[in-house]
């Protein structure tokens, strides 16, 4: 199976000033990142803003970015949906692109109970038998929480691999790493929790702050699976600013913000995504300039 490593970077999607994919900056990002420390780029996830881009946009994407870090990371596709039929459409045309492997959100707004959210991830598994699948729970927007036992009985499905679990409950994390067997993969969803999330028998993290310091995280991760935790927590806490700060309202608007204040033409959000963005700079102006970054 598949290892996509410790540091998956949920990859923001660049617009020009018309609303469009700016697909050149997206190639050169993946590139970039896939040197800093990332081991798999997420594409269309929800850093990547996947409620507002067309399917064509995402498989444009996906075509994209395989190309630009064949050789020096692995992708996976955010084909999901709350449309068992569409996310078995979207995941199966992925699978021909040639994607890694596939990330699948649980379904938002019509809220299913647990047997609905198993049966729909099964029937998605099964859909595309030879391609790995990410589960991602994060009841903050889908309104719906996958609970630990639903998750258990996914772990038994042979191509879903892991979870994102963006849940913030780590009690919850604690759960599911008791009902599930060691090889399958658990991945905070929120960069802030990786380190302690790491203690419980974690993987790694789908993380947003990887766009400016996937090296780091990768050290941090290390130092922590290497026995050098005091190590580890020093590197968390002087990161952790970040990851709070990357938060300060609704991603993915803070981390294109910053990428932008970096140098990188990631242009804004698309709408209905919108801010006043003069306190979120100064606010991200204060800590990458505390990190040195610029």
């Amino acid at each position: 199976m598949v290892d996509f490593g410790r540091v998956l970077t949920a990859m923001i999607t660049p617009f020009k000033e018309d609303g469009s994919v700016n697909y050149a900056v997206a190639e050169q990002l993946a590139v970039h990142l896939a040197e800093q420390g990332t081991d798999t780029l997420v594409v269309c996830g929800t850093t990547g803003e996947s409620p507002t881009l067309t399917w064509d946009e995402e498989y444009q994407l996906f075509q994209v970015v395989m190309q630009a870090v064949a050789g020096k990371a692995l992708v996976i596709a955010g084909t999901g949906s709350n449309s068992t039929e569409e996310a078995i459409a979207a995941t199966t045309k992925a699978a021909k692109i040639g994607v890694h492997g596939s990330l699948q959100v649980v379904p938002y707004y019509n809220k299913p109970p647990q047997a609905g959210l198993y049966h729909h991830f099964k029937a998605i598994a099964q859909a595309s038998p030879g391609l790995p699948l990410l589960i991602y729970n994060i009841p903050g927007r889908t309104g719906q929480n996958l609970q630990p036992e639903t998750v258990a009985r996914l772990a038994e499905v042979a191509n879903i691999v892991g979870i994102k679990e963006s849940s913030g409950n780590l009690d919850q994390v604690s759960e599911i790493r008791r009902l599930t067997p060691t090889e399958f993969k658990i991945y905070s969803g929120d960069d802030s929790l990786t380190l302690p999330l790491l203690a419980l028998g974690g993987s790694g993290v789908v993380s947003v702050a990887s766009h400016l310091v996937g090296k780091q995280l990768q050290q941090m991760i290390q130092a922590f699976t290497t026995g050098q935790v005091e190590v580890a927590t020093q590197i968390h806490l002087k990161l952790f600013p970040l990851f709070k700060a990357l938060f300060a309202t609704a991603n993915p608007i803070p981390v294109k913000v910053a990428l932008n204040l970096e140098g990188w033409d990631v242009g804004s959000t698309r709408m209905p995504l919108y801010e006043d963005q003069d306190w979120v700079s100064e606010k991200l102006k204060v800590v990458l300039t505390e990190l040195s970054m610029i």
